[in-house]
């Protein structure tokens, strides 16, 4: 019979495996700190392993070692999984009315709509470090020079006004698709899946939205 720490030796290049796997999805988590959760849940799965789960072994301590690295990851964000939801479930209304309308809405109507969103807005933004290496936050600005001109930011507004205009002119299909890709941050290849269609089709709508609002856009030029 396998004793308790032949399993723990066996299984543990899975947890530097899901390690590197979350370091590379996860910006800013350290590999280390990853290994040392995931070794703990690891542990917690040995133990309270059961074969009458239905499961083997290496399949419940994936699910239990990948669980321990997320709540470690979470314990060092500043920002509480309460606000977190709330702008999660905020993002997710506002995509839905961007497919709807093919524009999307403007944060000081999600705000309205959502009575919590504002204050889990300045939660979020409080406790989110700025690095001078990192973008500023959506919707943000800091530029020198001529960038804040009343003309040059009327002409920002108009080519904006624009790309709504063009994004809205496009078939259901193609709009929606770029509302998702483009404002929501959804890859193509979870589109795909989506959409029920291959990733080259996805690639293929997407080539050709982009076209066509390059040909609207040029004609209201």
């Amino acid at each position: 019979m396998v004793d308790r720490e032949e399993h723990l030796r066996r299984l543990l290049p899975l947890v530097r495996r899901i390690a590197r796997r979350v370091a590379r999805l996860v910006g800013g988590a350290d590999y280390d700190d990853l290994v040392g959760d995931g070794s703990v849940g690891l542990i917690r799965a040995v133990d309270s392993y059961d074969p009458r789960f239905g499961v083997t072994l290496e399949q419940y301590a994936r699910r239990v070692v990948s669980g321990a690295m997320l709540n470690g990851i979470r314990r060092l964000d500043p920002v509480s999984e309460r606000v977190r939801r709330t702008l999660r479930e905020a993002e997710r209304e506002r995509y839905a009315l961007a497919t709807e309308r093919g524009a999307l809405p403007a944060m000081h109507e999600m705000e309205q709509r959502l009575p919590g969103l504002k204050r889990a807005r300045t939660e979020a933004h409080r406790g989110t470090p700025v690095s001078i290496d990192a973008p500023l936050p959506v919707g943000e600005r800091f530029e020198l020079g001529a960038a804040d001109d009343p003309q040059n930011v009327a002409a920002d507004r108009a080519e904006l006004r624009g790309v709504h205009a063009a994004i809205a002119a496009l078939p259901p299909r193609e709009r929606r698709l770029l509302v998702a890709h483009y404002f929501a941050g959804h890859s193509l290849r979870t589109l795909s899946r989506d959409m029920n269609v291959s990733p080259q089709r996805v690639s293929q709508l997407h080539l050709i939205a982009i076209e066509r609002m390059r040909r609207g856009l040029a004609a209201n030029v």
